[in-house]
């Protein structure tokens, strides 16, 4: 039985991956929850392109305050020393190479770094790439955050994109329910990979080609449940 994990422990698994010190900017979605698992004691300075700096999760008990939101929303509370911007600023930070990481989602990850994410085919929505082309070039490192099969069974991880991109060989990591995954040299590396899932398996649910890492290791994360979905 494969044990994949639920996208709690995939925020959790990428939360754990992030340096004390690092300046991080979240996406929306998925990535977001990476604020609720942040290891203790460790100082990581998010930031939120709506023009905040130094946001984190909101505080337990705490009555949120409509104005103290992230760029999903939701409501954040602030560490000490914590800042608040115009967003041309926080796009200023961005492209000025002052982010460490970024996370992001995606409907696709090319072989070569490649990333689509932010718009499918057929979509009845007006075209938006918003704040993520930034991102994808401005940040030092791009992690990806994703299921590694679509709700149809198709794979995210392509050998070649097929969707408008968002960047051209930007992703360093991706992290999915069943593997971690390095792009390196215009190929993909396993690096973790869930327990119980062979590599063959891996590979026949992946459209790009994979390659498994000498030191790889088992994909595991705790018994984290689903938070209820926040207010915003």
């Amino acid at each position: 039985m494969v044990e994949s994990l639920n996208r709690a422990q995939v925020a959790w698994r990428v939360a754990n991956d992030i340096e004390d010190g690092d300046f991080v900017n979240l996406g929306i979605g998925m990535p977001l929850a990476i604020l609720d698992y942040v290891p203790e004691g460790r100082d990581i300075i998010f930031h939120s392109e709506n023009g905040v700096l130094g946001m984190k999760k909101l505080d337990d008990g705490a009555e949120p305050h409509p104005d103290l939101i992230n760029a999903g929303k939701q409501p954040i509370s602030m560490l000490p020393g914590g800042a608040f911007f115009h967003h041309s600023d926080s796009f200023a930070m961005i492209r000025g190479g002052h982010i460490d990481i970024c996370v992001l989602g995606a409907y696709e990850v090319g072989q070569n770094g490649d990333l689509a994410n932010w718009q499918l085919k057929n979509s009845k929505t007006a075209p938006a790439v918003g704040g993520a082309m930034d991102l994808a070039y401005g940040a030092r490192k791009v992690y990806i955050m994703c299921e590694h099969n679509a709700k149809d069974g198709t794979p995210k991880l392509v050998k070649e994109c097929s969707l408008p991109l968002t960047g051209a060989k930007c992703v360093t990591r991706v992290y999915t329910d069943i593997a971690v995954v390095d792009c390196v040299d215009g190929g993909m590396v396993v690096r973790n990979m869930a327990v119980g899932l062979e590599f063959d398996e891996l590979q026949d649910r992946t459209g790009a080609q994979l390659t498994l890492a000498n030191d790889w290791q088992p994909l595991t994360a705790p018994d984290i449940k689903m938070p209820e979905r926040r207010p915003g």
